[in-house]
């Protein structure tokens, strides 16, 4: 079977001095790379990122735009991909050698698929720890299992890879949108086409102070906060929009739960602006505890619920002390009782 074009679609901010490590997984795949297309969009960048990727020479394709956000690169960028087959990779992230390889086999396999995504480890920089990122494994047809896709979570840019004739009715995307506009694409592709989940590490999502989304919280300025606020909010407006041109109501059990997460998430934004009463938090808490129940072990439910009704007491502002006081306990519970099976005498047969 002939192995298919793959665009590999790098967008990039003032990312320079990661944009080399990014570019080197790309070659390092196990994948023939004359069959890969290395796409750099460049949204802007005021950094060295030019001069950095220039030594790649012809080996690469750069266009440079002046800033415009996310959606406005990722537009540019599909409207200039030559592959079959589209990935997303993140500038500051990175690709596992087998990732191309696996994704157009699954690709090959299913010609009805629209995206194949896949697991990631989170590589924090500051420590060298990695640690694996929360995936839900949903796979097949929307249209055919509806209740599948009751629990669909959109994953990161650098786990995602499209079919370009699928991911084609969704562009272009709506260019308000600054920032996370590749959920706009994994929110909704599963409406036009079957996706696949791979349950398999085929990425590195490389965490280094200044993501956007991982930022310290305690640190993060207002303004910033609020930008976040919006940025959330104007992409899931244009995801509501969408949903509702295309005829996909609250009826639809996917279309609810997308809904839940979308509210839950906007929640969990807005009160670090505005601090919500204990009311308020604690209904907040019981609805996202009620959306993950069936993700949960019983363990993590009773955890959960203790936390929720914790939230009536001690408030928003304490909650993260709660938090830190449970852990500790549940730690000091642990210990105690490995010390005490440890210890004991085996029965004498």
């Amino acid at each position: 079977m002939t192995a298919p074009f793959i665009t590999v679609l790098i967008t990039t901010y003032n990312y320079g001095r990661f944009v080399e490590q990014a570019i080197d997984s790309v070659f390092s795949q196990d994948y023939p790379l004359d069959k890969i297309q290395i796409l750099i969009v460049d949204d802007g960048s005021t950094d060295d990122t030019f001069e950095r990727v220039k030594k790649y020479g012809c080996r690469i394709d750069y266009l440079y735009k002046p800033n415009g956000g996310q959606a406005s690169a990722l537009n540019l960028g599909f409207a200039n991909a030559r592959g079959e087959i589209v990935a997303l990779l993140d500038a500051d992230d990175l690709f596992e050698s087998l990732k191309l390889a696996r994704i157009a086999d699954a690709f090959q396999q299913d010609p009805a698929l629209g995206m194949v995504y896949h697991r990631t480890r989170e590589w924090r920089v500051e420590t060298n720890q990695y640690r694996e990122y929360e995936f839900i494994a949903i796979s097949g047809d929307l249209h055919k299992e509806p209740d599948r896709f009751a629990l669909y979570t959109p994953q990161v840019t650098t786990c995602v890879c499209f079919r370009r004739t699928s991911v084609s009715p969704l562009l272009p995307i709506p260019e308000n949108i600054r920032m996370n506009a590749d959920c706009y694409l994994v929110a909704l592709i599963p409406f036009l086409s079957p996706v696949l989940a791979l349950d398999e590490f085929l990425s590195v999502y490389r965490i280094h102070g200044k993501n956007s989304f991982y930022l310290d919280e305690k640190q993060i300025p207002q303004e910033v906060r609020k930008n976040r606020l919006l940025t959330w909010q104007t992409a899931i407006e244009e995801m509501r929009k969408w949903l509702a041109a295309h005829g996909y109501t609250q009826d639809l059990r996917p279309v609810r739960s997308l809904s839940i997460q979308w509210d839950i998430l906007i929640d969990r934004e807005a009160f670090a602006l505005n601090p919500p009463g204990r009311v308020r938090y604690f209904r907040h808490l019981l609805k996202s505890c009620r959306y993950r129940l069936p993700l949960m072990t019983w363990r993590l439910v009773l955890i959960n619920y203790l936390d929720t009704f914790a939230a009536l007491a001690v408030g928003y502002q304490n909650f993260p002390r709660w938090e830190k006081r449970r852990e500790d306990l549940t730690r000091s519970v642990r210990t105690l009782m490995g010390k005490n099976s440890s210890s004991r005498t085996p029965r004498q047969k």
